[in-house]
Order: structure tokens, then sequence, then C-alpha cells
């Protein structure tokens, strides 16, 4: 009996060792989130050490994520720093029963982990950002070392605590009461931590409830129905804004008071800087646009690729007040790099932002302000350019440059410097292993190569002949077409394929490329067995 005493002991012991790691980690995550809602959100440990994360990430596994987990991988991304965090306090439980100050000083060891993290993102404001991983730290460092001491109390223990004590003679109803109060303190810090953080963005929030769009000088013209393609499986011209992609860096979406927000324009060859407010842009000349925006990292056949209407004011007329002359007139700058309030930078060509096209700074979307995912107040568009390279969101400075002297945060991680949209088709239904009844199956789909517009569409069953597909009227050439065409179905498995050409001629490739570095390349295609 006596053996198995020691080991019932033991387990409860190193089970309870555990159970102490993780409320330190509890203590220590939320009284650090209860600091970031005092300094910043994205000051936050798990948001510091995971946007460190995401920089240092090679971009194919970046690719990988987001073809795996899509807009989740964020959330992904969170869960597993959380997971390897539980694993190291547990660790850190286990070392503490042995060496009390060991197992403190690891938690406090993670904590200098991630006030380095929060000091060292783009974003960093002073060295405040560190002090919610330090709080969190000694909070948590504290919580487990009282534990550790409750559970390695001995024979003192058992001696004070009589029937109290737990196998081994630690302080059972010490160890309760300490591990309830670590839980409860806990709670009430994350509790406390969220209730300030929601009166922080409280501003932003009815700062974006208060704006109120102007009609636009330039209205976009009505989508003709002649422009749309009505066959069941295929998805709106216009992309509502609850089901627009979303693929940004951000773990923290940024909220921003519209009043309190300014945006320099500076930099080689700008003769007047500006510094431009929310409604300096309202009240300026507003143009609405449909423009259909893609992401680099759309495989083929992908989803990250949609058409809102915008409303904004042409960057282009900004830049020449500010005294920008493009580099075909003469003008010193050939790079313009956005930057957004959460670090991030992207570079655009500033002869194509200036060439006549509608590059925007827009303030609505879809007859909205702009939602706060994607980009309130103001964000950039660019259309023909890849979101990487143009569509800044949350955007806050414009510093004209050159491409020789300055790497924006996607060209150091090896992505091309300039990304004109590739040619490229996709098709909507019918999806990949349908079942479709014998007869005819309307095949339909899109197509897209922004500034260029798109010419022909032609598809494919099996190794047969291509055949031209019935394309919907052009709406505009940033704009995405819609196709489709009748097959007369046979019974058997076969193999749908779709090409585009676009209006220089161009078509599109069948050599399969990846993302990186400036678009993928190949034709869509989809299986379907016709029963």
């Amino acid at each position: 009996m006596t053996g198995v005493t020691i080991n019932r002991a033991t387990l409860i012991r190193v089970t309870l060792a555990g159970v102490s790691g993780l409320l330190a980690a509890f203590s220590s995550l939320t009284v650090a989130e209860l600091a970031a809602a005092l300094v910043r959100p994205e000051s936050s440990p798990v948001v510091a050490v995971g946007g460190a994360s995401i920089d240092l990430t090679p971009a194919p596994v970046k690719d990988w994520a987001i073809r795996n987990f899509g807009t989740d991988d964020k959330l992904v991304l969170q869960a597993g720093i959380l997971v390897v965090l539980a694993l190291f306090a547990t660790a850190f439980g286990l070392l503490a029963v042995r060496h009390r100050r060991a197992g403190a000083l690891g938690v406090l060891a993670f904590g200098v982990i991630g006030a380095s993290a929060a000091l060292g993102r783009p974003d960093s404001v002073s060295w405040t950002d560190a002090l919610p991983s330090i709080a969190g730290a000694v909070a948590g460092a504290m919580a487990l070392y009282a534990l550790a001491g409750v559970l390695t109390g001995g024979r003192k223990a058992r001696e004070a605590n009589g029937p109290h004590s737990g196998p081994g003679g630690w302080d059972r109803r010490g160890f309760l009461v300490a591990a309830s109060a670590a839980a409860s303190a806990s709670a009430g810090a994350g509790a406390l931590g969220r209730v300030l953080a929601s009166s922080r963005s409280g501003d932003a929030v009815a700062s974006r409830a208060a704006a109120t769009l102007p009609a636009p000088g330039s209205p976009a013209p009505a989508i003709a129905s002649r422009s749309t393609v009505r066959v069941p499986g295929m998805r709106p011209f216009t992309t509502p804004n609850k089901d627009f992609y979303r693929v940004d860096t951000a773990l923290v979406v940024p909220r921003i008071d519209a009043s309190a927000w300014r945006l320099k324009i500076r930099g080689k060859g700008v003769t007047t800087p500006l510094t431009l407010t929310f409604q300096d842009l309202l009240g300026g000349d507003l143009i609405e646009r449909d423009i259909t925006l893609t992401c680099v990292s759309n495989e083929v056949g992908g989803p990250y690729v949609g058409t809102a209407r915008w409303i904004g004011v042409r960057l282009a007329d900004l830049l020449e007040r500010a005294g920008v002359t493009p580099p075909s007139h003469g003008g010193p700058a050939d790079q313009l790099v956005a930057r957004s309030v959460d670090g991030m930078t992207l570079g655009s060509p500033v002869e194509e932002v200036m060439d006549g096209r509608d590059a925007l700074l827009a303030v609505g979307m879809n007859g909205e302000p702009l939602p706060f995912e994607h980009g309130f107040p103001v964000r950039m568009i660019v259309p023909g350019l890849y979101g990487y390279t143009s569509a800044c969101k949350w955007i806050e400075d414009i510093e004209l440059t050159t491409f020789d002297t300055y790497d924006p945060y996607w060209v150091k991680r090896k992505w091309a410097r300039r990304a004109p949209v590739k040619t490229q088709s996709r098709i909507d239904t019918p999806k990949p292993f349908a079942r479709p009844a014998a007869g005819t199956v309307m095949i339909a789909g899109v197509a897209w190569a922004q500034h260029r517009g798109i010419d022909r569409v032609e598809v494919r069953v099996d190794d047969g002949p291509w055949r031209p597909a019935d394309l919907a009227a052009e709406h505009t050439t940033d704009t995405w077409r819609q196709w489709s065409l009748p097959w007369r179905a046979t019974s058997g498995t076969h193999s749908l394929t779709v090409r585009a050409t676009d209006r220089t001629g161009e078509t599109q490739t069948e050599v399969r490329a990846r993302t990186a570095p400036d678009g993928a390349t190949g034709w869509h295609s989809v299986v379907v067995t016709v029963t």
C-alpha cells in the first residue's frame, strides 16, 4: 500500500504542478491584455509575438497557410502561439515544484521575449509597448512562485493542516484557495481589459458611424444587366463587403478615430508637402468607380479576388498638388511608399499611379464608409496592380522615393518590386467534383485583366477543341468580366478548362507557377462527373 500511496501522491502533485503552470500563464496573459488595453492593443504579447512570427515566416510557408486556412490563418497562428505557451507553462509548473525560482524565471524569460517582439515591431511607438509583456510576466511568475510554494510545503504543511494536507504533505486547502484566487483575479483582469479595450475603440466606432459619404462628383455608371451572367452558382458581379476577401498581416484590426486621422504626403520631388484630414478628403473632388482587386496570394482558380464600388479622391490629383512629377516627365521619384498605422509598407510605381487610371485614396466601399477590416478611414486602390504593391489599408503616410533606395515589406521578403495583375480566369460553376445530370449544363465564371480588359474566354472539355464562351458586356476595363457556355454534357467523368485573352492579345499561359514572387499562372480546371 505504501508504494501505491507514493505513486498516487506523485501523480497528484505532478498534475497540480502542471495546473499551476497553466494558471500562471493565464494570469500572465490576462494581466498583459489589461496592460495592453491601457497602452495600445497592438502591444499585447500574443499580437507582438504573432506579428514577429509573420515577419520571420518564409513566403512559401505564408502561401501554405493562406492556401490551407484562408482568412482564418491569423486565428490559427494565434491558437498555435497559445498552444506553445500552454506547453511551456506546464513545463515551468513541473520545474517549479523542484526549483521554484527557476520556474518563475522561465515565465519572466517569456516576458522578455514578448517585450522584445513588441519593441521590434514596425509600428512600435515607444518603450511603453514593452510594458504589457513585462507586467504579464511578473504577474505570471509571482503566481507560479506562490502556487509552487503551496505544493512544496512538506512536513510543515502537514503538521499545520493535519486532515487538510494532501498526499505527500502539501497544503490541499491552501492550494485550492491560492488557485481559486489566481483564477478569479486573472479572470477579473481579463474582463477589465476587454472593457477598457472596447471603450478605447469607442471613438473609432463612433467616428465611422458618424461618417457620411457625400455624393461623388463623378459617379460610377450603373452596372447593366448585360454585364452580369444569370446562371445558378455564379457569384454576384459586385462582391458584398462581408464576403470580400481579406489578406493582410494585422492580427488586431486597427480601429482609428477618423477625426484624429492624418495623412502625410512627403519625400523626393515633393515641393509642397501635404497633411490631410478625413474631412479634407470628404470635401475633395470625390469619384466613384467599380474596381476589381486581386491578391498576389490568389492561386489559380482561388477566391482572393473581388469587385467593389469604391468612392474616394484621385491619388494623382493629390500628388500633383504636392508638386510630384511622374518619372516619364522628369520626376526624381519612381516609387510611392504607402505606410499603414500597423507598420506595413507597400511600394507602388509612381508612373502607374499617375498614368490616368483611377488610383484612389478610398473612403467608401459599396455605398458605406470603409469597414474597419478593409481599411477605415482611408485605404489606397490602384487598378491593375496586385494588392501587395498598391492596396495599403489604414494608410497614414505616403513617401515618394525610388525603387533603388527602399524595399517595402514584401520586397524584403523576396516578392517582386513590380507586380501588374496577370490575366486570369476561373470556373465558378459547376463546382469541382459536382455531379450534374446529363443534358445541357451551363459552365460559367469570371475572367480579369484589370486596366487591360478581357477580349476572349475559351473553354475546353477534356482534350477537345477550345470553344469561345459567351462574354457578358464589359463594365469597365478595371473590373472582371463574367462569361458562360452551354455544354451538352454526356455521362462520365470530364475535365473542364478555361483560359482568357486580354485586350493586348496575350492569352494566359498554361504553365503552372505558384504565387511567389509575382502572382500565379496556369489554366483553371475542374473535374465533374455527369450522371
